[in-house]
C-alpha cells in the first residue's frame, strides 16, 4: 500500500513538472502514423476539435497539409513507423513545414504521460516542449542519388541470374520449357528454341530483314 502511494505521488510530480515547462515550439503538431489512417493533433486553441483522423490516400494527405496550414502549424513531428511516414514526410516537406522524424524508443522513455492521452497528442506535447530529437535524414538530392546507387547495386547483383535465364531460354536442350521452331531469313533458315515472345520477334524480323537496308545505287 505504501509502495503504490509512493508510485502515484512520483507520477503526479512528473506530470506537474512536465506541465510547468515553457513551450519552445508553440506551433507544433504531432502525427500518429498508421496503415489505414493517421491521427493528427494541433494545439488546443487552434481548432475544435484539435485532433483529427485522415486516411492514407494522397488527397487525404493534401487535406491534412491544408488543415495544418489553416491551424498555423510550423513544425510537425512523427514517429518512424515502417514506411508509412515517407509520403506524409514528403508532402509536408514540400509544403514548407519543418518535419521531424523521431525514434519511437525515445518517445517511450520520456516519463509523465497520462493514460487518457492519444499518441498524437503526446507527440505534440513533447515536441512543443522541445523534448524530442530528430533522426538524421539526408537532403532530397542525396536521397535521389542514394536511390540510383541502390538500383545500380541491385542490377549488378542480379545480372548473373538474368544472363543465366537468357542463356537457358536459347538453349536447344531445354525442351521442357521451350519449343523449337524455325524462321526463314534471307539466305538461310534460323532455328529458334526460345519462348513464344522470341518466336514473335523472329517472325516480325523475317519481313524486316528481307528488305534492303540501303536504297540501290543509281
Amino acid at each position: 500500500m505504501v509502495k503504490s502511494k509512493a508510485k502515484s505521488s512520483s507520477k503526479a510530480r512528473k506530470q506537474q513538472s512536465l506541465e510547468s515547462l515553457t513551450p519552445i515550439n508553440p506551433n507544433a503538431a504531432g502525427i500518429d502514423l498508421g496503415a489505414d489512417s493517421h491521427w493528427v493533433s494541433v494545439p488546443a486553441d487552434r481548432d475544435e476539435p484539435n485532433v483529427r483522423e485522415f486516411s492514407c490516400y494522397t488527397p487525404d494527405l493534401y487535406a491534412l497539409a491544408d488543415w495544418l496550414e489553416q491551424c498555423q502549424v510550423a513544425t510537425v513531428v512523427m514517429e518512424s513507423t515502417g514506411v508509412y511516414w515517407i509520403p506524409v514526410f514528403q508532402i509536408l516537406e514540400t509544403r514548407g513545414f519543418e518535419v521531424l522524424l523521431v525514434n519511437s524508443h525515445h518517445v517511450k522513455t520520456v516519463p509523465g504521460r497520462k493514460s487518457d492521452v492519444l499518441d498524437c497528442q503526446w507527440l505534440q506535447q513533447l515536441h512543443s516542449y522541445g523534448l524530442l530529437a530528430a533522426s538524421f535524414r539526408p537532403q532530397d538530392e542525396i536521397c535521389v542519388l542514394r536511390s540510383y546507387i541502390r538500383h545500380r547495386d541491385n542490377l549488378i547483383r542480379t545480372a548473373p541470374n538474368s544472363c543465366s535465364k537468357n542463356a537457358k531460354s536459347f538453349d536447344p536442350n531445354e525442351s521442357s520449357t521451350t519449343s523449337s521452331q524455325s524462321v526463314t531469313l534471307p539466305g538461310k533458315q534460323v532455328s529458334f528454341s526460345a519462348c513464344p515472345w522470341l518466336l514473335l520477334i523472329g517472325s516480325a524480323c523475317q519481313t524486316t530483314l528481307s528488305k534492303p537496308l540501303l536504297p540501290p545505287c543509281i
